[in-house]
């Protein structure tokens, strides 16, 4: 039982066996306490449920939790690889008890997985208690038989635990393992207690008080919260003193010699750093952290970095540490399958830092040479220089600290941060002159004072964040009050904030006695993420702590349309060809609406097959990946980025589904840069159902879709019409279209013989005659009004009066709907010279309330807006031919 592997297995077994529930670790990023960068100790996915605001569905708990300590207040970068025992990534083995159990239960527990399940001798073995913590020194001989002299009292902070200022607290009791005489050091409580001889291997953690702002009460429900390292523990069981000696670490620093060619005695130094900060970076990663210039991206980046400085020093001529990540993966990606599922991901994103850097170290380095070439041990660098480095070359500064320090010579860095002060000045008056409204300028200046906001919605829909700014009518104030509508700035978010198409985040921010409605988010100022809100109860403050949580439903349906809309546009590409890109899109929770380019409309057929291909990707239920990768890298590998997104040097690459058939087939069928939230399978998109395709622009089509229980929905009310249809027309749904065609070839049918029974009935009948027929002065001129035909048929008709008078003039007036009519007069070739059909039916049109009307001398047309003026028109054009 002395890997790794197998000491945490123990530890959770033991104590499952005890009845404990066996939890999880929760993410290094932590969704529950936004004032912590990191996870940092075993205990923090439980601090709710400690202060009572979350309720669980059982009393004991066991966990071996993953933490980072190299950010804020626990940062432990700068002395991993020189110690034993500091490290940016360790394990924390716990046990929990939330009001069960108390002292007696856990000494008893600890002292039995200690010597009996690990078998580890009770004479190498002392604790501590605190000063005034008499019960606990008793239980302490009483369970473990200790003499009182190994039963040490400390008095200072070191054995008192608390949760902050305020909140639950209590004493300590820690036990340290004695690795020998021949290790230099004395017991904790002596003057040289800092010494490496006496190492404390738990902290049992007894919660039996509260902190008030004036007073210490007790709890009414005791609690246990202990912390293990599982390095240390490991060290212990493997008769090792240093934790880089254990066979987890020796795994990594073997692969690291392997790749470099240098081995420990050549750069132990390194090879640790490495070893370790593969960890911290890879399981971050995994977590969803990825690399950039500010919050844990930043941290992230510079432990990468140290990484890779070291593997540098090492003389590795090509990135290392993504060669490294299998290893990693197989030594803890049983334990932790986020590490297996998120490898692609790491090793991309490993890859393509340690590339770039490289070529950042190599420049920077040269330069900084060059800048301190005249400077001795003691001296200090110029700021401005340094801020030059990192501005124009992209040097950061602690690497510029690092270089140097290893001379003797320090870096200013007031000047650095006035240089930096200085261009940030800079580029808030070229913000403020760009024709920008007011509220960006603060938004810009708010991004400036805060940093970015940390945006966890990929993995988390709900997590804590803490008030940065709030803005109402276009200026920052100290509160929002209920009825008060405004925005939130916080420090982290799950709320995506619009872009790409794909619309913001609503939901809920609440705290004890506070309830806002979160009605849109938006990202402003390169970063900052936005939230516009109502305040339905209480008050909202600075620095308020608040419960962040996105509509699950909502944001499901967005996930899916946003999935969706990658399987359209790769579709639509295969079926209509590669000159398709997209043009626009709208993902809502609602639909999805997809802008392409193509010249011409998408037929019936086109759209079923782009459906149905959509739809073969969907039921492959294959996995949503994301990976990290350099934009030129992406393209080139095929990627297709999205109109009217703003790209860095590096982007969130999105694939999903295997092509079945053509070039593509076996390879990842959809490949895009995308910045968006997405489904983790594709089966989660449920369905695609094209539901419209027409024109945008000239060259631009647009398709609208539903996913999932829209599609659904949509479907289910299609076949209800359809079904009504075939009740209506007597015949099974699959004979509707049957029916209808041959009822609408029958409606032709008749409209036809219509229209000719209304030609007849107008010129008189079957029989023709001279009904209509008169004389005006020396020219014949048949008149009618007909009513119910069609205007377009008035000029056959005239044609045909024109062959039944021989010589004369014809004048058909049409009465329509709404009192409107349509006149036209013809006049036989041999009276043109007389009579211009233009004249006449303009005095017609003028009769009926019309203006003007146009045509030949010989067949003219107009209308009238009022048709119960049509024997005065028929009058006004016979007055003008007997005139003429």
């Amino acid at each position: 039982m002395s890997g790794v592997n197998e000491i945490r297995s123990a530890f959770l077994d033991y104590f499952a066996r005890n009845g404990h529930e066996p939890v999880a670790s929760g993410p290094l990023v932590p969704r529950n306490d936004p004032t912590l960068m990191f996870t940092n100790a075993g205990m923090v996915p439980f601090k709710n449920v400690f202060t009572g605001l979350e309720k669980r569905d059982y009393s004991r708990a066991v966990s071996a939790q993953k933490c980072v300590r190299a950010g804020g207040k626990h940062n432990d970068l700068d002395n991993v690889g020189y110690t034993a025992r500091h490290h940016t990534f360790f394990e924390m083995l716990g046990n929990f008890s939330f009001g069960d159990y108390f002292k007696d239960r856990a000494i008893e527990l600890a002292w039995n997985l200690i010597t009996k399940e690990y078998g580890i001798p009770a004479e190498r073995l002392l604790v501590t208690v605190y000063a005034d913590d008499d019960e606990a020194f008793s239980l302490w001989k009483k369970i473990a038989g200790l003499p009182e002299e190994r039963i040490i009292r400390i008095a200072t902070s070191d054995n008192f635990w608390a949760m902050g200022d305020t909140g639950p607290c209590g004493p300590c009791s820690e036990i340290f393992y004695d690795h020998g005489e021949h290790i230099p050091g004395g017991p904790p409580g002596s003057p040289d207690e800092d010494g490496d001889r006496f190492i404390e291997i738990w902290n049992l953690v007894f919660m039996q008080y509260e902190q008030l702002a004036d007073e210490r009460v007790d709890l009414p429900r005791p609690s246990i919260d202990t912390g293990m390292g599982l390095e240390r523990i490991a060290a212990v069981l493997q008769g090792v003193h240093d934790n880089y000696d254990i066979d987890l670490f020796r795994a990594l620093i073997s692969a690291s010699e392997n790749v470099v060619g240098t081995g420990a005695n050549g750069g132990a130094s390194s090879h640790r750093i490495i070893a370790d900060h593969l960890r911290s970076t890879s399981f971050l990663i995994a977590d969803g952290v990825l690399p950039s210039n500010e919050g844990r991206g930043y941290v992230l980046r510079r432990i990468m970095r140290r990484a890779m400085r070291h593997a540098h020093l090492l003389g590795a001529q090509e990135p290392l540490m993504y060669r490294l990540v299998p290893t990693l993966v197989r030594e803890m990606g049983r334990a932790y399958p986020e590490l297996a599922r998120a490898e692609s991901l790491i090793s991309e994103t490993l890859k393509l830092e340690e590339t770039r850097f490289r070529r950042t170290l190599e420049r920077g380095l040269s330069l900084l040479d060059e800048a301190s070439a005249g400077l001795d041990s003691g001296a200090e660098f110029s700021g401005e220089t340094a801020f030059k480095l990192y501005d124009t070359y992209g040097f950061p500064l602690d690497l510029t600290q690092d270089a140097l320090r290893a001379r003797g010579i320090g870096v200013d860095t007031d000047g650095f941060k006035a240089a930096m002060e200085r261009q940030r000045a800079e580029a808030r008056a070229a913000w403020s002159g760009s024709g920008e409204a007011a509220t960006d300028t603060l938004w810009f200046t708010l991004k400036d004072r805060l940093g970015a906001t940390d945006f966890l919605g990929y993995d988390s829909e709900a997590l804590e964040g803490v008030v940065g700014a709030l803005v109402r009518d276009g200026a920052e104030v100290m509160e929002l009050k209920a009825g008060d509508t405004g925005f939130v700035v916080l420090n982290q978010t799950p709320f995506y904030g619009e872009s790409g198409g794909q619309v913001g985040d609503t939901g809920t921010m609440t705290a004890d006695g506070v309830r806002v409605r979160v009605t849109d988010t938006q990202k402003r100022a390169d970063g900052l993420f936005v939230h516009e809100v109502t305040v339905d109860e209480g008050a909202v403050t600075i620095g308020q702590a608040l419960e962040l949580t996105v509509d699950g439903a909502r944001r499901s349906a967005i996930r899916a349309n946003h999935s969706a809309t990658h399987l359209v546009h790769e579709a639509l590409r295969e079926v209509l060809g590669d000159h398709v890109a997209q043009k626009g899109s709208l993902v809502t929770p609602d639909r999805l609406r997809f802008d392409f380019s193509h010249p011409m409309p998408v037929s019936v057929e086109e759209l079923r097959k782009v459906e149905d291909i959509s739809n073969d990707i969907v039921l492959q239920n294959a996995p949503v990946e994301t990976r990290l990768m350099g934009v030129d890298d992406a393209i080139e590998q095929g990627a297709m980025a999205l109109f009217g997104e703003k790209y860095g040097e590096e982007v969130r690459v999105v694939s999903m589904g295997r092509a079945t058939q053509g070039a593509k087939a076996g390879k990842t069928y959809s490949l895009e840069l995308c910045g968006g939230t997405h489904v983790r399978r594709t089966g989660d998109i449920g369905l695609v159902t094209l539901v419209a395709e027409g024109a945008v622009a000239a060259g631009v089509r647009r398709i609208e879709a539903l996913t999932g229980r829209a599609a659904r929905q949509y479907l289910a009310e299609q076949d209800m019409r359809l079904r009504d249809l075939a009740g209506v027309l007597k015949v099974a749904p699959g004979d509707v279209t049957e029916r209808v065609s041959g009822l609408v070839e029958e409606k032709r049918r008749l409209e036809r013989e219509l229209a000719e029974t209304r030609k007849k009935l107008a010129m008189g009948g079957t029989g023709g005659g001279d009904a209509g027929i008169r004389e005006v002065g020396s020219v014949k001129l048949l008149a009618r009004v007909v009513e119910g035909l069609n205007p377009k048929d008035l000029k056959g008709l005239a044609d045909e009066a024109k062959a039944q008078l021989g010589s004369g003039v014809v004048v058909l007036i049409s009465k329509g709907e709404e009192n409107k009519a349509a006149i036209v007069v013809a006049v036989t070739a041999d009276l043109t010279e007389r009579f211009s059909a233009v004249d006449l039916v303009r005095l017609g049109s003028a009769a009926l309330g019309g203006r003007g009307g146009g045509g030949r001398p010989d067949m003219a047309q107009a209308g009238g807006s009022d048709a119960s003026q049509a024997e005065a028109a028929i009058e006004a054009i016979a007055t003008s031919l007997g005139e003429g």
